[in-house]
């Protein structure tokens, strides 16, 4: 059977791809993983699972699935109702549970959702357990009964504890700062407000009355100009823009400029490199990363890690050099002293107590990288398989030898269609444009299908 899990879970279109019969079915054979494989704490009396959802509608159709598809394999749950993805994870280390539930399409219009599971401490399930839980779907099972039945509850304080574990990172308050803050009508509506006034800033929100239709509906880290707007009528400080789980983040100026997930990297790297706490002077990023990034950290004498796009092989990256800082142009920043996730307002906490503890403005410190122009040009119908044809690679390196280290090529295949990525860097837009075409034409050429 193909594969159900993608790289960041089940995720599709509600009712159609993601139904309650699927989730139903991921849960109990999530469960059954866990109780044949005796992963659980065995000082109680049967395994312990949190699940947590963002405001979709949808949502409640597959929160009751997953809730119900736990407790009659014999898992007590706690319902967290809707909150970020972070939070879940947070709480499923924090409580100590076997299994975290994530029900949620991120930063994904709102017809879609999706199922995450996550594994005791709130780490991402290994790829092994995801097909064991994939060859049990359908399977026939003898259910367990009477007092076996698992429990269901819901947990009283999710949001606060969350928030005050956020708080206990933070070495200084945000007084003085005004901030305004876009939570995409997500999960994070209740939380991000609240931690942020609650670290001392003074707070304006917008994107914050999730009716769960309006998720990401032109808001949010994929919609930047509502926010850009308010912070330049409110005279804010700067701004964040969260998305639908609030798992990433992206950030205005005061003068209402967006500051990309690069750029708060950067921030956090140097400042984590001033205080001594970043593990090998080295930060984790993607291939994609902008070469302004690349250049600004090595700059300050620090080193890059690069990995293939996605968070789960930045995380991969962290995990195996101990490192504590990793992250996508994005916005989804990992802090893994604090997180075992991309953590929307904590990477804004952080960026902000940066300003604080400054005295700069955003603009000053994004400014120590320079963003180079980007063009990304989808080539389609090509044989994605082929991208080390040797003429093709005398392309690419005459035309980064033409650019003379002021810019850069990456041809990345796509992992689902028959497409190659042709990503170009140059010190112009118009420089960055004639050589992802001229490239373009020659991945057309070379690897043409048929």
């Amino acid at each position: 059977m193909p594969r159900v899990f993608g790289t960041d879970g089940v995720r599709g279109l509600a009712n159609r791809e993601v139904t309650a019969e699927l989730a139903l079915d991921l849960s109990v054979a999530a469960a059954r993983v866990i109780i044949d494989r005796g992963d659980f704490d065995r000082t109680r009396e049967r395994p312990l699972a949190v699940v947590g959802r963002d405001p979709r509608i949808s949502g409640q159709i597959l929160e009751h699935a997953v809730v119900a598809g736990l407790a009659s394999a014999g898992v007590d749950v706690l319902r967290l109702r809707v909150l970020p993805t972070p939070a879940v994870a947070h709480l499923t280390d924090a409580l100590d549970a076997d299994l975290g539930v994530v029900i949620s399409a991120s930063h994904n219009p709102m017809p879609d959702n999706g199922i995450k599971f996550l594994a005791r401490g709130g780490q991402k399930l290994d790829d092994a357990v995801e097909v064991q839980i994939e060859e049990l779907l359908g399977s026939p099972w003898e259910a367990p009964i009477g007092a076996a039945v698992g429990r269901v509850r819901p947990y009283e304080r999710p949001v606060e504890e969350y928030v005050d574990h956020l708080l206990a990172t933070l070495d200084r308050p945000l007084t003085g700062l005004k901030v305004v803050v876009d939570c995409a009508n997500g999960a994070a509506s209740e939380a991000a407000p609240m931690a942020l006034r609650a670290a001392g800033a003074e707070v304006i929100v917008i994107g914050a009355e999730p009716d769960g239709l309006n998720i990401n509906d032109g808001c949010g880290s994929t919609h930047l100009a509502p926010l850009q707007a308010a912070v330049v009528e409110h005279g804010a400080d700067a701004g964040i823009a969260l998305d639908g789980d609030a798992d990433r983040c992206l950030a205005v100026d005061h003068e209402g400029r967006d500051v990309d997930g690069d750029q708060i990297l950067a921030i956090l790297a140097l400042d984590l490199a001033e205080a001594g706490r970043l593990v090998d002077d080295t930060v984790v990023a993607t291939v994609m990363s902008n070469l302004g990034f690349l250049q600004a950290i090595e700059g300050a004498g620090l080193h890059v890690r690069q990995t293939k796009v996605g968070d789960r092989y930045v995380l991969e990256e962290m995990r195996a050099g101990g490192y504590v800082l990793g992250g996508e142009q994005s916005g989804h920043v990992i802090m893994s002293q604090y997180a075992t996730t991309g953590d929307g307002i904590l990477t804004g906490l952080h960026m902000l107590q940066r300003m604080a503890a400054t005295g700069k403005d955003l603009r000053s410190l994004a400014s120590v990288v320079t963003r180079l122009p980007q063009v990304l040009v989808n080539v389609k119908g090509v044989d994605k398989d082929r991208t080390d044809d040797a003429a093709l690679l005398a392309a690419v390196a005459a035309a980064e030898e033409e650019m003379g280290g002021r810019g850069r090529v990456l041809l990345r295949p796509s992992g689902t269609e028959p497409v190659v990525r042709v990503m170009v860097e140059a010190p112009t837009d118009e420089a960055a444009r004639e050589v992802a075409d001229r490239l373009a034409d020659v991945v057309r050429e070379r690897l043409a299908l048929g």
